[in-house]
């Protein structure tokens, strides 16, 4: 089976974009599954009920998130009632919201995993720690793990460290597609799978802005970048009968 992860949305604009070419690109590469990482998908960061649901109508089957989940008050009863919009797994069963979604597809079922990074990241539990806990009890065949780290070597520990164990470790939040694509023990792998975002923008936010701030150190505050739309994220290819990975390539189009 084929399963579309696509990166982090970054603003509403970029919901709209994708409501435009999720469904076409779906049907075109042959998708069954869409996973879509929206964690920045409301204006002024997190995820609020209006962009979680711009991006269910855009064609995504479970929504995984990252450090800026809990940023939208709006989104709390959605946190207590959804089961496919999920937030990172590590922040503990005592939090809001669900770390683990399970599709059941009647001959086999498959798990989104969403972890978070600790290395310049908040102090949660040790992701590793807390993925070894899912996977005890995890009986779904395909298991997709979404890694929203900073550090590229954590990121990449991860994926050596869950290699044969599930399916594919994708990861988000630095918003810049790596070109690392790889099969490492049946496990797809990228370290980052990119935004979904303005293109001409520097990871979604008005160049200018960074750019000042990079001059003078001066706080700014961010507007979303205008103009046209990229989508990025990777393709994987699954035997579900043994939920090895048999395929990964990086995808990326353009949105006008």
């Amino acid at each position: 089976m084929k399963i579309l992860f696509i990166g982090d949305v970054v603003g509403m604009r970029s919901c709209e974009a994708l409501k435009k070419a999720l469904r076409g690109a779906k049907q075109k590469l042959g998708a069954e599954i869409v996973i879509v990482n929206g964690e920045n998908s409301a204006e002024g960061n997190g995820i609020n009920p209006a962009s979680a649901d711009a991006i269910f109508e855009a064609g995504a089957d479970v929504i995984t998130t990252g450090n800026h989940c809990f940023r939208q008050k709006t989104m709390e009863a959605e946190w207590e009632r959804s089961s496919t919009i999920i937030r990172p797994a590590n922040y503990g069963d005592d939090v809001i919201g669900k770390g683990v979604c399970v599709l059941d597809r009647g001959a086999y079922s498959i798990a989104v995993i969403n972890l978070m990074g600790t290395t310049f990241m908040q102090p949660l539990e040790n992701p590793f720690h807390c993925v070894d806990r899912i996977l005890e009890s995890c009986d779904a065949r395909i298991k997709i793990v979404d890694f929203h780290a900073e550090a590229t070597s954590e990121k990449r520990a991860m994926g050596y460290y869950l290699a044969g164990r599930v399916s594919a470790v994708l990861g988000t939040h630095t918003h810049v597609q790596t070109a690392d694509e790889q099969i490492i023990e049946g496990t797809g792998y990228i370290t980052d799978a990119g935004m979904t975002g303005p293109k001409e923008s520097i990871l979604g936010v008005e160049k200018d802005i960074i750019i000042d701030r990079f001059l003078t150190y001066y706080p700014k505050r961010h507007r979303f970048a205008e103009g046209e739309t990229e989508m990025n994220g990777v393709l994987l290819d699954i035997d579900t009968k043994t939920g090895r990975c048999t395929s990964i390539e990086r995808y990326r189009q353009l949105i006008v």
